[in-house]
């Protein structure tokens, strides 16, 4: 006698969104839809156009965003426990409901990197992949960020806010920052806003840059290092760790999602994993990305980049709790250089995301 077929776990995706990370996010989404495996999952897209539109859509496709698409929204009403599918063409708001197991949101930044979808998926009751709401907004303000961190004994580069409203005065007197620094939105990614500024009459102008993405600016103090990342994945004690990569640079900042062809090769930076650094460097540069994840209170999976000083001194630099998943992105290439595959990871993630409902 045959054995019973299991039914498919039913995955909703969450890509696209509002703010300047959307073209990431969908890069990001065709990798998932190339390696989710379609035996085990039956998924259910969800594209949220730049207008803040949502779509039920076959994938992201290039059409997805037309107005051929079913409006769908995701219930806070935790009986629904899914989506609720408009019928447009019922004068009388008719909808179909689509019960999920969980949800993948492949949105990076603003209003999906924050909490804000992490609050709603928490009204709804359906476990997700990810950091939960705390440690989302934690890792999505940078001065937030390195204020835990530091608290917790780690370091991080100096660093002076501007709120809503100041000025860059008196910061931009001479001789009161240690030039070069780096100007960035406190809640941004992806690089979008970020200036480096080498002396006291570029400041006003980059901070002008950062205020288009956020009112609050951070100024950081340049640090003399390499950059590293490490990709954890986990939750708690139990964390796994892909290689750890190195970004080097031939001039100027990491910023390739803002290039014009990144999938081609990064105009500034390569990319080499495992990291061309010794073994002893590597393990410490995995043990402080662990120290980091734990005390910002991460779960399921994120991103931790870091600096290597020449003297072996490691500083955080940011952390990314919805890393990038296109073809050209760190995490993925850093956790396939440890042996686990796309189509690995996304089943650790989720399951990871099922079993802290479980607990």
């Amino acid at each position: 006698m045959s054995e019973p077929k299991m039914s498919k776990v039913k995955v909703g995706v969450l890509f696209g969104g509002v703010f300047e990370e959307h073209p990431v996010s969908v890069k990001s989404a065709h990798e998932v839809a190339k390696h989710l495996d379609t035996d085990t999952y039956e998924a259910y897209w969800i594209g949220i156009t730049k207008s803040g539109d949502w779509r039920l859509c076959d994938g992201p496709e290039a059409s997805w965003e037309d107005g051929a698409h079913r409006p769908v929204v995701l219930s806070p009403d935790r009986s629904v426990h899914g989506l609720l599918v408009l019928d447009q063409s019922s004068h009388g708001g008719s909808y179909e409901t689509i019960r999920l197991d969980v949800v993948i949101p492949i949105l990076h930044g603003k209003l999906g990197e924050d909490g804000a979808i992490q609050g709603l998926l928490e009204l709804s009751g359906i476990p997700y992949v990810g950091c939960d709401v705390q440690s989302s907004a934690l890792c999505m303000d940078k001065s937030l960020t390195y204020t835990v961190v530091g608290e917790a004994g780690i370091r991080t580069p100096n660093f002076w806010i501007l709120d809503a409203g100041d000025t860059v005065l008196p910061l931009g007197d001479p001789g009161v920052l240690p030039y070069p620094v780096f100007v960035k939105p406190a809640r941004s990614g992806s690089s979008f806003g970020v200036s480096k500024v080498t002396s006291a009459e570029e400041l006003a102008d980059a901070v002008a840059t950062a205020r288009q993405y956020d009112e609050k600016v951070l100024i950081e103090e340049g640090v003399v290092a390499e950059e590293i990342g490490c990709a954890i994945l986990g939750n708690g004690s139990e964390l796994v760790t892909g290689e750890v990569d190195h970004v080097a640079l031939s001039h100027g900042f990491f910023k390739i999602h803002q290039e014009d062809a990144p999938e081609a090769g990064s105009e500034n930076a390569t990319f080499i994993v495992p990291a061309d650094i010794p073994e002893e460097a590597q393990e410490l540069v995995k043990t402080e990305a662990q120290r980091v994840y734990r005390a910002l209170g991460c779960r399921g999976l994120a991103r931790v980049d870091m600096f290597l000083e020449p003297d072996g001194t490691v500083v955080l630099n940011e952390v990314n709790t919805l890393p990038g998943l296109t073809s050209y992105s760190r995490y993925p290439r850093m956790m396939a250089a440890a042996g686990i595959s796309m189509t690995q990871l996304l089943d650790r993630a989720i399951a990871l995301a099922l079993d802290e409902v479980a607990r």
